[in-house]
């Protein structure tokens, strides 16, 4: 642990970013989030200027060392922090909270009427903001000691980083939604990105097989909550053929990413190609 964030005067609130080499990002991130009152950056041992800049922006720098077999980063965080307010909310490094989301956070902490709350994801890619992407709803704001992270039961799978890939926020309490979107911009380039997805894949590949073995069930809870709706939509997902097309045609013609122009057709190559990668290890796996 290096230096601390707590200041009484900003809103009662602990920010948390998970990051690993995100000296690109970090700068902006931090710089969108120094109205709270205490800001925690949870590192896996970076090896560039992350720490430095985290430091500069008073942050909390509290490294994490994985294990395989044991939590990852968000689940860590949320039992082993030093929370000193009631309410967390969590940030990648790529993503930052504009001054509209500002003032709705100030509004909610106020006076909340939930114990949680969604917030949407405005991505940027290659400079471009893809319309085609929301929604996307995660929830990131929320009374930290009624959070928890999914369980999956895939801590076990090497080659997947130590940070949670798509195991979702769960909350023992109501959620409500915010209006203004957070945004999703990583400097970094299309390096990262391609690296990243081909960690998500390995971690896709396993989970496949087992939503292939899990029933499908409509229950109006499933469908009203996003999380879940997600989960029932994965369900049958993997149960479709001709996958790698089908995300094209969802993404391009469905999510309307044709009318994002160049960068839109591009988006939608990579993810028609992450869903390529995701069965070719699949088979992998089955072929074993």
């Amino acid at each position: 642990m290096t230096s601390s964030s707590s200041d009484s005067t900003g809103l009662p609130v602990t920010v948390v970013l998970p990051v690993l080499n995100e000296q690109v990002n970090l700068t902006a991130a931090l710089e969108s989030v120094q109205w709270a009152s205490e800001i925690f950056v949870v590192d896996s041992g970076s090896t560039d200027g992350t720490i430095e800049i985290a430091e500069a922006h008073g942050a909390t720098v509290i490294q994490f060392v994985y294990q395989l077999g044991g939590p990852k980063k968000k689940a860590w965080s949320l039992r082993n922090l030093p929370f000193s307010h009631d309410w967390a909310l969590y940030l990648d490094g790529d993503e930052r909270i504009p001054e509209e989301l500002r003032k709705e956070i100030a509004g909610v902490l106020a006076t909340p009427m939930h114990d949680g709350y969604y917030m949407d994801r405005e991505f940027f890619f290659r400079g471009k903001e893809l319309r085609s992407y929301r929604p996307d709803w995660n929830l990131r704001l929320f009374r930290h000691r009624l959070a928890s992270i999914e369980d999956l039961g895939m801590h076990h799978l090497e080659g997947t980083g130590d940070n949670e890939i798509h195991e979702h926020f769960t909350l023992e309490g109501s959620t409500g939604f915010l209006k203004t979107p957070l945004l999703h911009n990583d400097y970094r380039g299309i390096g990262p990105w391609v690296d990243r997805h081909n960690k998500y894949a390995i971690w896709e590949a396993h989970l496949y097989r087992r939503l292939r073995d899990e029933p499908v069930s409509f229950a109006l809870a499933s469908v009203r909550d996003p999380t879940s709706r997600n989960r029932l939509i994965r369900r049958v997902w993997v149960r479709l053929p001709g996958r790698p097309m089908l995300r094209f045609l969802i993404w391009y013609f469905g999510k309307r990413a044709i009318l994002d122009g160049w960068p839109g057709l591009q988006y939608a190559f990579l993810m028609a190609w992450y869903e390529l990668i995701i069965s070719f290890k699949v088979a992998e796996l089955e072929n074993r």
